[in-house]
Order: C-alpha cells, then structure tokens, then sequence
C-alpha cells in the first residue's frame, strides 16, 4: 500500500505540475494545511469520545449495555471470551446511535480480542467486520447533522429509511457471512479427511497402492 500511495502522490504533482504551474506550490500549501486541520478535528473527536467511554466505564452504563445485548452477541460469536463481547457489544450499541467515532477503536479493541495464533480473520471476525460495515443506524447522526448543516428544512426525516435500509442489509450480510463460514468448514473438513496421492511416486510404492 505504501507503494501505491507513493505513486498516487508522484502522479498528482506531476499533472498538477503539468496543468497549473503557477498554483502548484499554493495548492501544495493548502492541501497540508487541509490534512493538517482533519487530523486535529480526528484528535479531538476521538478524545471526546474515549472521554464519554471512560465516563460510561465509570457509572457501570457499558455492563447495563453489555448485559442488554449479551444474548445476542453470545449467540452470533460463539467461543468468545467475555472481553471481546464486552467490546463487540459497546461497538454496536455506539454503532446503533450513529456515534462512529466511538466505535472504531472499540472495534479495534474486538478484533485484538477475537483474533488467535494463525494470522488469519476467524468466522467471527469476518461476521464483526460485515456488521460494522453494514451497521444498523437507530439514530444517524452523523447524517443528520450534514444535513442540518448543508440547510435541510427536515434533516432528520433520514431517520426512518436508514433505519429500514441498514436493518435490511445488516440481517442480509449476517446470514451470507454465517453461511459462507458454514461452506468453508465443511469444505476444509473434507480436504482433511481425503487422502492426498502424491504426484510422483516410485515403483515399490506403486505396487504397495
């Protein structure tokens, strides 16, 4: 990857070189002052919201969430330890609320939790990582306050078809991941119990067949 970028960037310079000279180095300027400007915007979002955790850690809010939820998420993510369902549960409840600035690093604590010895994505992290990308929005408010932003007269009637939209495609994108976890262990199953013929085998071993 950083190959790629690496490219993307010198290909960028180049034609901007190329198209516009004379506004190269201010464009250059201002493009670093733009990164600039959303890295502490990331900072403090994520700041605030690590705080709110630490708050919701601290009045027990994310035991009363993780209790809520644990027959859920127990059921969709068997084998896990109470940690990883703590943090998987804390991700769907922030998730559900449109807080995505809260979720991302409870889903990084999760997939720490869930991941084991083979440098391989489990059936459950796989399943986590389809649910956080199609991630059921109660309240988006991200969303509503674009649109409060951009002049929307009604910017929170996106709430009902989101609800609809992301509750369709979570249930959907649940049931392919269980199914495909399903299909690949039968399959490995197989391959493990088929025994494998050597390409080249000698004379003595061919009549020992």
């Amino acid at each position: 990857m950083n190959v790629v970028f690496t490219i993307m960037i010198l290909a960028s310079l180049i034609m901007l070189v190329v198209v516009a000279p004379e506004s190269a180095f201010s464009i250059m300027i201002g493009g670093a002052n733009n990164a600039l400007t959303l890295a502490f915007t990331l900072i403090a979002i994520y700041a605030i919201w690590l705080s709110i955790l630490s708050l919701m850690d601290g009045i027990g809010l994310n035991k009363a969430l993780n209790k809520l939820f644990r027959p859920l998420t127990k059921r969709l993510f068997k084998g896990e330890s109470d940690l990883a369902l703590e943090y998987i549960t804390l991700n769907f409840s922030a998730n559900l609320l449109g807080m995505g600035g809260a979720a991302t690093p409870l889903g990084i604590k999760a997939m720490e939790c869930m991941q084991d010895n083979s440098q391989k994505a489990t059936d459950n992290m796989i399943l986590f990582m389809v649910i956080n990308s199609t991630s059921i929005q109660l309240i988006p408010a991200t969303i509503i306050g674009l649109r409060a932003s951009a002049g929307s007269n009604a910017p929170s009637d996106i709430i009902l078809p989101s609800l609809l939209a992301t509750l369709i495609s979570t249930v959907t994108g649940v049931i392919l991941a269980k199914l495909c976890a399903l299909f690949t262990r039968k399959k490995n199953k197989v391959e493990s119990v088929e025994p494998r013929t050597p390409l080249f085998v000698s004379r003595n071993e061919r009549k020992n067949i």
